[in-house]
């Protein structure tokens, strides 16, 4: 098979879709490998490193699209890629498709089977091409976070951990799967106050034996979402549904009677946001203010830390892309599951129910190929 690495050209992305390594044993399984020139470089991964490796490298992104029978990409396509789609085109990437309609309608007017990183489940419900991802993101937020509390960047001047005699700030953490998990541990280890909202009682409890007590563990509803921010001085946004839109658990009215300063990072941005409040950003312009309240809502986090990313995105994905180039489409959904349930369009259909849901379509499971 033939594998096309182009570069990201979205606001800020960083990654690239294969390390080296990643080339190298692809190569040894007989596939070529085309990656654009330059694509690894902001990822500290020099192009004499994937020529090494065996890539063959192209100056031009539209020869890595139109040459390869599948496209590895890190972020979703931007508008300006929509001309490189053809029938047969295959596409692994992460796609988050719920709040984009235009690039599902260009993925199915044109025939290309995609499959979406975020929606490749296992039989136990684990998203093992998300969690590093949400782990990178979820840690980053903090960081994040604290940066933004600090006054120059307009926030509240607030350490996160305090000093003696002093109160350490208060960090809300909405909802408690990899990405919550991953906020807390980093809030915690500054010293700040942490609490996690779930809606999941078995999720908290499991979240109380982890951190052995030293958070505090909220049933999540409006109530206690309000009562929560209203106090808060970070906010981590870390809910999840794959697949679908992300729900407003946050309204408007309650932005409004958070403290001045305040900082709310909405990691679930990529599938639309958690609050009535949110709308993307970008690395070149992160934050937004409403009611006194930074808004950080960059859908692309993990590109601030390339290397890290890049090197924990193939981790995750080479087995996965190994199973699909060395058995083709049709033997590689026969054989992984969690592969067919990443499968978001085939043959001009959406093949995603929780796709479909969010923008209103119809849909058809994926048929045996």
């Amino acid at each position: 098979m033939v594998i096309g690495i182009p570069a990201e050209i979205k606001d800020g992305e960083t990654r690239v879709g294969l390390v080296p390594s990643g080339v190298e044993v692809l190569r040894g399984s007989g596939h070529e490998i085309l990656v654009e020139t330059g694509g690894g470089e902001a990822s500290a991964l020099p192009d004499r490193e994937y020529q090494a490796a065996g890539a063959v490298l192209l100056d031009s992104a539209s020869d890595v699209w139109r040459q390869a029978d599948l496209v590895v990409k890190v972020k979703e396509p931007q508008p300006a890629e929509y001309s490189h789609f053809r029938p047969g085109l295959l596409l692994a990437t992460y796609l988050h498709l719920a709040p984009l309609p235009g690039l599902t309608e260009a993925l199915v007017r044109s025939s290309v089977t995609s499959i979406a990183y975020e929606t490749v489940r296992e039989a136990d419900g684990a998203l093992p091409l998300l969690v590093p991802m949400s782990e990178v993101a979820g840690r980053l937020s903090v960081q994040l976070g604290a940066q933004f509390l600090e006054k120059h960047d307009h926030g509240r001047g607030v350490l996160l951990g305090g000093v003696p005699g002093v109160p350490p700030a208060e960090v809300a953490v909405l909802g408690g799967g990899v990405v919550g998990t991953n906020a807390a541990k980093v809030a915690l280890g500054t010293g700040a106050r942490v609490t996690i909202l779930d809606r999941s009682l078995e999720r908290l409890r499991r979240l109380d034996e982890i951190f052995s007590g030293r958070v505090t563990t909220l049933a999540s509803n409006p109530a206690a979402v309000a009562e929560l921010l209203a106090k808060a001085d970070l906010v981590i946004g870390a809910v999840l549904i794959p697949g679908s839109s992300a729900p407003k658990v946050v309204r408007r009215e309650v932005v409004g009677n958070m403290r001045q300063g305040a900082v709310f990072v909405d990691v679930a941005i990529d599938q639309g946001g958690c609050s009535e409040t949110s709308r993307p950003t970008s690395h070149s312009e992160p934050v937004y203010e409403v009611d006194g309240v930074i808004h950080y809502c960059v859908p692309n986090i993990p590109a601030l830390v390339p290397h890290t990313s890049t090197l924990a995105l193939t981790n995750a994905t080479l087995p996965y892309l190994q199973l699909l180039a060395d058995h083709g489409f049709a033997r590689a959904m026969a054989e992984s599951e969690a592969l067919r349930q990443g499968v978001n369009t085939h043959r001009g259909q959406i093949t995603n129910s929780a796709v479909a849901g969010s923008q209103g379509r119809e849909w058809q499971p994926l048929q045996p190929v």
